[in-house]
């Protein structure tokens, strides 16, 4: 998927895309994509998502128009996953900015993680991590 794509599915989460503190594995994934076509790598090796991230892709996952590289059968799915000191240790589903608005008021500091997945294969690659703070826990810890 190019970044323009990313960037389309972020805005329709309504989440930044600003650079400040964000990680892009856009280029990794050209490269596993590339030794899967060159057969270095098997199927087996790259679509290994786990049973919970294809549960949350199939129930709650946002549809793109862009095929799986992988098996090329079916539309990639974005999920978006937080983690952080309170919510839960395998992280929790964050379906929209309005989701991570509210639960970074209760948390310093969340890191979020775009994955995409395709349920046919079980393709699965991390897209992007950016990080969400709280202005209002920032200021709170600034006067303590």
């Amino acid at each position: 998927m190019d970044q323009r794509a990313v960037n389309t599915h972020l805005n329709s989460l309504t989440i930044p895309t600003t650079s400040r503190g964000q990680i892009d594995y856009q280029l990794a994934k050209e490269s596993v994509i590339r030794e899967f076509r060159r057969g270095r790598l098997s199927k087996a090796d790259i679509c290994d998502a786990q049973p919970e991230l294809l549960r949350v892709a199939r129930s709650v996952g946002v549809a793109t128009s862009q095929p799986c590289p992988i098996c090329e059968q079916q539309s990639i799915v974005h999920v978006v996953f937080g983690f952080g000191t309170k919510l839960p240790k395998n992280g929790r589903f964050v379906a929209n900015w309005h989701e991570l608005q509210r639960l970074s008021k209760s948390h310093k500091k969340i890191s979020c993680y775009l994955v995409e997945v395709c349920t046919n294969c079980e393709w699965n690659y991390l897209l992007r991590m950016f990080a969400k703070e709280s202005k209002v826990a920032d200021s709170n810890s600034d006067t303590q």
